[in-house]
């Protein structure tokens, strides 16, 4: 065999290899296991317990969602929204659809200190203000099912954890919606094993910031959001800080809990990727060249030697890659009813989401970066423009 023909093989099965040692780790992070689904919720039940914190930064098309959902959950609610320095009227479209059986305090945000991202300064403002012993950390345009919370306290009661997170349904609907949000959630949950999350190691600590269930203890035992003040990824650094307190964490996949915020597009995505994508490596040249080596050789090699190269054993082990690669992403589409077929798009989601790490670097190496809302900080998170 000439040596060309051989180095395209050897590079063939690297790809090959990478996608079926995901397949065969022992924690199985391709699997949708780590789920909490609610068939009935207690739509009675009592939560005189309970206050939901919610930071909520120009949310006025969809607060009023939210807070109408948190009206089905029982009686006694008591609902801490911190408005954000808004510009659209959110307080007010929250003050308007406020259910008779919930207790609505709104708050009003005041003027960013220098080291704080704008969520964690708007949760510290309303964590001060918590009497009740359980939270839930609700995003602004989080909707959750009715009777869906009680079914969230006895979960986090039964698993016997501090802290308990579950990952939101996504916007799908649409072309670049279907193509990359599953995508999302998938490679997710390769970065941030939930097995893992959920097991007492400290190594992996994952969290789906939009809906967190835990103890007013908790918070305050870490030293309240002020631990991570400027965190970016500020659910993942949460579940770190209570991780590092002794305490125990879990995250799940769910039906019951929906963001209600629109993907208008390719563009609104990559911004969201792009904001936080680079922070996931450490903001580490060194990872972000392995990772582009990485993608590039699971993701692009497969279907460039399949269809540009014409080496036979090369073709038949990109075959098998490309197979690996779609089996891992096959149980993820099913759980979102999504169509099997996007399981052939991965070597398509795999480069994009890298051009979208890319970017991210290329926004933090100019000294700027974009976190919630029209934000744009230094990199430092000592200058903040609104």
């Amino acid at each position: 065999m000439p040596w060309t023909d051989c180095i395209w093989t050897y590079l063939s099965a690297i790809g090959a290899a990478i996608w079926l040692s995901i397949l065969l780790a022992p924690w199985q992070s391709w699997r949708t296991r780590e789920r909490l689904e609610v068939i009935s919720g207690n739509e009675s039940a009592d939560l005189g317990n309970v206050t939901v914190l919610i930071p909520a930064r120009n949310e006025a098309d969809v607060i009023g969602d939210v807070i109408a959902a948190l009206g089905r959950q029982g009686r006694g609610l008591s609902i801490i929204l911190v408005d954000d320095r808004s510009e659209d009227g959110t307080a007010e479209a929250a003050r308007r659809d406020t259910p008779e059986n919930c207790d609505l305090e709104i708050v009003s945000g005041t003027e960013l200190p220098p080291g704080w991202a704008g969520k964690m300064w708007a949760l510290e403002q309303g964590r001060e203000r918590l009497t009740r012993p359980l939270v839930l950390l609700l995003d602004g345009d989080i909707a959750i099912a009715p009777g869906a919370l009680s079914a969230l306290i006895d979960a986090k009661r039964a698993k016997g954890v501090d802290f308990l997170s579950l990952m939101a349904v996504l916007d799908m609907h649409g072309f670049w919606q279907a193509l990359l949000m599953p995508a999302f959630v998938y490679y997710f949950k390769l970065i941030y094993p939930f097995r893992l999350s959920n097991g007492r190691g400290r190594l992996i600590a994952a969290a789906a910031g939009g809906c967190i269930l835990t103890e007013r203890d908790t918070l305050d035992a870490i030293g309240g959001f002020a631990a991570i003040q400027g965190a970016i990824i500020d659910d993942c650094s949460l579940a770190r800080a209570v991780k590092r307190r002794g305490g125990r964490t879990w995250i799940g996949l769910t039906h019951a809990v929906t963001s209600l915020r629109p993907y208008n597009g390719f563009n609104s995505i990559w911004r969201m990727v792009a904001r936080s994508a680079f922070t996931q490596l450490r903001h580490s040249v060194l990872l972000l060249l392995l990772s582009s080596l990485v993608f590039s050789l699971a993701c692009a090699l497969p279907p460039v030697i399949l269809v540009a190269i014409p080496v036979l054993s090369a073709k038949l082990i990109a075959v098998a890659a490309l197979l690996f690669m779609a089996a891992g992403y096959l149980p993820t589409l099913r759980y979102y009813s999504m169509s099997p077929w996007l399981a052939l798009t991965m070597p398509l989601t795999g480069m994009l989401y890298l051009a979208m790490t890319w970017s991210s670097a290329l926004d933090h190496w100019r000294g700027r970066r974009s976190l919630w809302k029209g934000r744009v900080y230094s990199r430092d998170l000592k200058k903040v423009k609104s």
